[in-house]
């Protein structure tokens, strides 16, 4: 019950209703069994030492935070990250001296379809895309010690976006644990060092401190000495990690949310890296709060709660209002709950909903992150939940699925939200065969001939020297609707110069150049077209540049139509006004050398925790997990593995059938079903690189597993 009132209720009302709750329930269910309690429902027993699908999920005892359980568990090989945080070939990696947006994301209690650390079933599962808008993610749920899913680490950090796990005590039983882990200054230091060897060990980058109990004075220097410690070990351990406090217990040990920084709570602020303030201040708290910080009022994170409860502005569908505020005041802002958008189900749909509301956030705030930044850059506008899933153009699998590793770098697209006043409407859309991943750009709508329509897809920061960059984009369209690049480029070498140059779809280089002369400083042709033999309908086109000294800015898909009188014989299948095209992919590398992946000879591969079974019908299961190693103990520099299963039997072989993903370089295959009749199972690992090149499936490393073992 509290769970459900927590989506609607204040923090400080929401104590109020649980002590009253506790005060008349617990009576009544001592009554009925003393060992019941009101407030604790039954879990699921899990036990997590023992093999089974791979999950991430939090410790939740201080017992097993010092004895460093989790290390010790099955899933701890499966839940570290495997992506470094993304900045963009600099060595500086602190945060940018400017305000600065937390998104902290409290979605339906965590651990949801985001334990599946391999991958879930549900399609429409929980997702966040709209990253350039952000600088700090953090994963947050009520437990003890909440360790990020490497999911969101990965994407996250894809993104330039750091992100930090969760420490709360709160409650009458958070008090305890509290009086437990301050008892003495050497008790704290020493559960300090286990967090900050947590988020090293996992890859994520820092914690939200929320003592949100009250304590005795006398605990307080001890507190002050835990927050300064993991701080200082955080800052040791980690570069660019950070230590957040949350606005709650004050320097007097009284649980009192101050919504601004003042002398109840800078203290705490003043030892670590950042204070988050509660969400019902008052207009000109902010101001006051920066007046506190000085040259730190960066460091002040306005919280603002989206689903309302109390929070200046109302949060939800006038979060801006908030956001205005902030801005005006040059401080930061921490965003709570925005999965109010998927938990409330706000029409017409999750997508057009969370596109909306994050263009609010966008329209007030500004983008804080720009890509790409650095090359490879690659993109197929996975978000990592699909109905199916395609690599290199072939569709390898059919089932809906969830998997926020999958992500891939996200589109900046505007978000109009007028359908009535746009030409082309832009989306990313799930529903058409991708041609990698599980998603696609979509551009729709109504074109005449000679005109064109531009739609931003990247906001970027890279800049160039003087060798070649060689773009590659897939192309799948209808009828004579083409699609182009516009590349935008600056040069402040001396006065700033803009540069607009056209990379533009495949036709008649004469027509085009003509055409497109007046609109664009200079209009490439593609220098090669090719089309993929299994899916022709995709067409593939590579062009090149050179601009020395300059930097990319910006990349915008230009659609328009091929020359009328060159229109192919399927133009009748749109009316000559409409549009539709779809884009599958971008790539840009400073080579067009292809990546030389190691040979199955050079990586070594293994099994453990083999263990055959029978189904409930009666068939041969196996689980396993899949273990592969480079030989020559050189960490391998991969952005994910593609695993593959072919059956074996007397007769050929079949088609290599698509298994799943990994991050990391182990896959846990659980109750994999065995068809009747084959003798052995071929586990194939396919090394896939940032530049969106895959290893092919005949030279890629393997597990074969013989059937008639038992």
């Amino acid at each position: 019950m509290l769970n459900l009132l927590r989506t609607y209720i204040d923090r400080q009302t929401l104590i109020s209703i649980r002590n009253l709750y506790i005060t008349i329930t617990n009576p009544i269910f001592s009554l009925i069994s003393p060992n019941m309690t009101a407030i604790n429902d039954p879990e699921p027993e899990f036990d997590p030492y023992q093999p089974s699908t791979p999950v991430s999920y939090p410790i939740k005892t201080l017992e097993h935070l010092k004895l460093r359980t989790y290390f010790n568990s099955f899933h701890f090989q499966f839940n570290k990250a495997s992506v470094e945080i993304d900045h963009n070939g600099v060595d500086d990696v602190t945060l940018p001296n400017r305000r600065r947006m937390i998104v902290c994301h409290d979605m339906q209690g965590g651990y949801t379809d985001d334990k599946w650390i391999q991958g879930g079933s549900n399609a429409d599962a929980y997702a966040i895309w709209h990253w350039y808008l952000i600088d700090v993610f953090i994963y947050f749920s009520h437990y003890l010690v909440t360790l990020p899913p490497p999911s969101w680490v990965n994407t996250a950090h894809k993104h330039g976006v750091k992100v930090l796990g969760t420490f709360i005590v709160e409650w009458d039983d958070g008090r305890l644990i509290a009086n437990e882990l301050l008892e003495t200054t050497t008790v704290a230091k020493m559960y300090a060092e286990r967090l900050s060897e947590l988020a090293v060990a996992l890859g994520f980058d820092g914690w939200l401190i929320n003592m949100e109990v009250s304590l005795d004075i006398e605990k307080i220097p001890v507190l002050k000495e835990f927050v300064g410690h993991l701080t200082q070990v955080m800052h040791s351990s980690k570069s660019g990690s950070i230590v957040i406090w949350y606005d709650s217990v004050t320097i007097e040990g009284e649980l009192n949310w101050q919504n601004q920084l003042n002398e109840h709570n800078k203290p705490f602020f003043d030892i670590c890296d950042g204070i988050f303030m509660n969400y019902t201040w008052k207009e000109n708290y902010p101001k006051l709060s920066a007046a506190v910080a000085g040259n730190r009022k960066f460091d002040v994170y306005m919280g603002i709660d989206v689903f309302g409860r109390g929070t200046y502005g109302d949060g939800q569908w006038t979060t801006n209002v908030a956001l205005d505020v902030i801005k005006k005041d040059d401080v930061s802002a921490a965003l709570f709950a925005p999965g109010w958008v998927y938990q409330t189900k706000q029409p017409p749909d999750f997508q057009t909903a969370q596109n909306r509301w994050w263009s609010l956030v966008e329209n007030s705030w500004g983008i804080s992150q720009s890509y790409p930044k650095a090359l490879p850059f690659y993109s197929n506008f996975d978000q990592g939940h699909g109905y199916h899933l395609s690599i290199d153009g072939k569709l390898v699998s059919e089932a809906p699925w969830n998997n926020l590793s999958n992500q891939s770098f996200q589109p900046c697209l505007e978000f109009s939200g007028d359908t009535t006043t746009e030409t082309i409407q832009a989306f990313v859309d799930f529903t058409e065969a991708s041609y990698s991943g599980g998603g696609n750009i979509t551009f729709k709508g109504v074109l005449e001939d000679h005109a064109y329509s531009t739609r931003r897809i990247f906001h970027g920061e890279l800049h160039l020297g003087n060798a070649p960059l060689y773009f590659s984009y897939s192309v799948k369209s209808v009828g004579s609707s083409l699609i182009g690049l516009c590349l935008h480029f600056t040069n402040t070498n001396e006065v700033e110069k803009k540069t607009s140059i056209l990379l533009a779809s495949c036709g008649d280089t004469l027509i085009t150049t003509e055409r497109f002369s007046s609109n664009f400083s200079r209009v490439i042709m593609p220098r090669h077209v090719k089309k993929i033999e299994a899916k022709p309908e995709w067409v593939i086109q590579d062009s090149s540049v050179i601009m020395d000294g300059s930097t990319l800015t910006g990349i915008h898909a230009v659609c328009y139509k091929s020359n009328p009188k060159s229109e192919s014989h399927n133009q009748n299948i749109l009316s000559s006004s409409e549009y539709y095209a779809v884009l599958g992919h971008i790539s840009i590398k400073s080579s067009t050398n292809d990546i030389v992946f190691p040979r199955a000879s050079e990586w070594h591969v293994e099994s453990q925790n083999l263990d055959w079974g029978t189904s409930s019908e009666g068939h041969k299961t196996v689980s396993l997990n899949i273990i592969w190693t480079l030989k020559s103990k050189v960490v391998s520099l991969f952005s994910k593995y593609n695993i593959y299963v072919e059956y074996e039997a007397s007769e050929p072989a079949q088609e290599s059938k698509y298994v799943g993903v990994a991050l990391v370089e182990a896959f846990y295959v659980s109750e994999f079903l065995v068809p009747t009749g084959v003798s052995s199972l071929k586990f194939i690992i396919q090394a896939c690189a940032f530049d969106g090149a895959s290893q092919n499936l005949a030279d890629s490393p393997f597990l074969r597993m013989h059937v008639d073992v038992l």
